[in-house]
Parts: C-alpha cells; structure tokens; sequence
C-alpha cells in the first residue's frame, strides 16, 4: 500500500481560481483588497511566508506593502506602528509574522489587530468566530489542515479526528472546525501520557508540533489520512547517514514536516508532503481571508 499524496499546490490553485471572481467583483467598483505583514528582525522562515504572500497576491491583483521593523524595537514602538497601519483605511488586512524576537510579546501585539483587518484569523474575535462555527475568517493554517482533509473524500462525520498540537492559532481551532462537521475529535499536547495509543485510532491524523520525527509509521493507522503541519529545518544525510556538508563547510538543511515521511507513506491511506502540502494551502486561506475582509470594509 502506498498513500495518496495530498497535492496542497494544486489545492490551492483551484482556490485562488474562484478567488479571482470575487477580486473581479471589487474591482470593477475600484476597490482593491490591501495586505500589509509586519516582519520584526530577520527571520529567514517568515521572509519566506512573505515572499509566498507576495507572489500570491501579485497572482491575484492584491496590493502588498511589507513592514519590516528592527528586531531591538521596543513593545511600545511595535504597538504604535500596528496602531498606525489599523488607522490607514487604504489597508485591509494585516498579518504579523510570528515568531517575534525574545522578549515581544507576539500574543499582546496580535490582539491590537483591528479585528475586520485580522486576516489570519487570530484576534479573540476570529477566534471566537470559530467557536461559534462561523469560519469565515478562520485562523488560516487550521483552515487549511482542514480544507485538506477535506479533500480526501473521506466522511469527517463520526471519524476519529486525532489533532496532535494544541496552540491557539492552529491545534484548538482545528478541532472546532472538525467538531463543526461532527468528527469525534481528540486534542494531544506535551502532557498525553501515550500519544501513540491515540495516533492509532486516528481516522483522521493532523500534526501541528514543530518536532522532526515525532511521528513513526508504527503510529499511524493503516489507511488514515494524514495531515502534517509541522515545518522543520533539519540536516539531509548522504546515504551512509552523515550530514551533508556544502562548499562553505556548512552543513546542508532541508525543510520537513513532524511525520517521518517516507515511512508513513507506506502505511497511510493519503498524506501531505512537506513542503508543498499544508503552506501552499495556508497561503491560498490567507487570500481568501484578505478578500474577504475587504468586501466586509467596502460593504460589498
């Protein structure tokens, strides 16, 4: 048996196609959705979600001003310049790229989001939303894991839904979408005492931890679906399992997910890769957030 991967990059094409008629809309009324992220110092990881973001949006005919601010920059400074960007009615939607650098409080920083700006989903508003099965604006790589599932085919209603994660952007909101559609939803976190014992019940398999490896074949569910949220930067090995070295002496990185991949793949029913999995998707959410967030703002 061999799992059918869960092609995110086609899945997020056929979205950004039916988000094209709702730009199509605005645009003939000449309003044009604005994003603005805000990256705080050099995070290579985050520099590369918002080149994801600008491509996207140029794709679409979105306008994209990136803020890049200091890393040193004070609480204050960072809570002005979102205050500033809330205040400019040109911008539609803000995201601010996390992580932020030590001693930032990204959590405070991200509640200062004008809610009908928040376009990935994180404000106690959006996040309320959810709870109250309006996922409209949704947080976007939850709606993303789930719209992924989704796409199997395969019936969430009564499925084992095993969500390995609980942070409140992704693990919690996660289960509440699949509560919404009645899966039987179990949440694992660092104090579950035997998480294979719950990984092996899984119908429906969703990772979001941030730990190369941390899931083995032995425990997957033969056939389950499996999405993998997690982004790792870990050392690629030649074959007799040595770090690979390049031309500067450094050691080679490569990006993978939580689940070990290759071995998964034998065992599982469909699964994603990584990359080309769950961040193609989440890009293609965060789109269909910013539109949307502009049509609530132009009333249309």
């Amino acid at each position: 048996m061999s799992a059918q991967l869960i092609d995110g990059k086609a899945l997020a094409a056929q979205v950004t196609e039916t988000l094209q008629k709702s730009l199509d809309s605005l645009a003939a009324g000449g309003r044009v959705p604005h994003l603005v992220p805000v990256l705080v110092g050099d995070v290579p990881a985050s520099r590369m979600y918002m080149k994801m973001q600008q491509n996207a949006c140029r794709a679409l005919g979105i306008d994209f001003t990136p803020v890049t601010l200091s890393e040193d920059i004070s609480q204050e400074d960072l809570e002005n310049e979102i205050a500033k960007i809330n205040a400019d009615p040109a911008v539609t939607g803000i995201i601010l790229q996390m992580p932020l650098p030590a001693g930032l409080d990204g959590r405070r920083a991200q509640r200062l989001i004008d809610a009908k700006k928040d376009v990935e989903g994180v404000s106690p508003a959006s996040l309320g939303a959810v709870v109250l099965a309006d996922e409209s604006m949704a947080p976007t790589t939850a709606r993303a894991a789930f719209e992924l599932a989704k796409s199997t085919g395969v019936k969430i209603e009564g499925a084992e839904v095993v969500i390995v994660g609980h942070s409140e952007i992704v693990g919690k909101p996660l289960a509440l979408l699949f509560l919404k559609e009645l899966g039987t939803t179990t949440v694992c976190h660092v104090a579950t005492k035997d998480l294979a014992f719950h990984t092996r019940r899984a119908d429906i398999l969703c990772v979001a931890v941030g730990k190369a490896g941390l899931i083995t074949a032995d425990m997957i569910k033969p056939g389950a679906v499996v999405i993998d949220i997690g982004i790792n930067r870990v050392p690629k090995l030649d074959d007799s399992g040595k770090p690979v070295i390049d031309e500067k002496g450094k050691a080679v990185k490569v990006t993978v997910g939580d689940v070990d991949f290759d071995a998964a793949q034998s065992i599982a029913g469909w699964i994603t890769p990584v990359p080309g999995g769950v961040g193609q998707m989440t890009v293609a959410m965060l789109m269909s957030n910013t539109i949307r967030a502009a049509q609530v703002q132009f009333g249309a």
